[in-house]
């Protein structure tokens, strides 16, 4: 149950990820001098998005070890 909701919450994080890199270009837009904070908040969001991408690989796998289904991310 816990893995399908894995697998299901990585869209929720993909358009998280995509507003915080709209934001970000808005906010070098209108703070140009603070471009390096910019930055290291677009690679945290990145990095963030791939751990779910990981957290959600690791749940498919899961879900076929119990189920013995291969599940994935297309499937949800």
């Amino acid at each position: 149950d816990l893995a399908f909701k894995v697998c299901l919450l990585d869209d929720e994080v993909d358009k998280i990820n995509a507003e915080a890199h709209r934001m970000v270009k808005n906010a070098i837009k209108d703070t140009p001098d603070h471009v390096e904070s910019f930055i290291n908040l677009l690679l945290i969001s990145r990095h963030l998005e791939r751990i779910a991408d990981h957290a959600t690989n690791i749940a498919e796998e899961v879900i076929y070890l119990i189920e013995g289904e291969i599940i994935r991310h297309g499937d949800f």
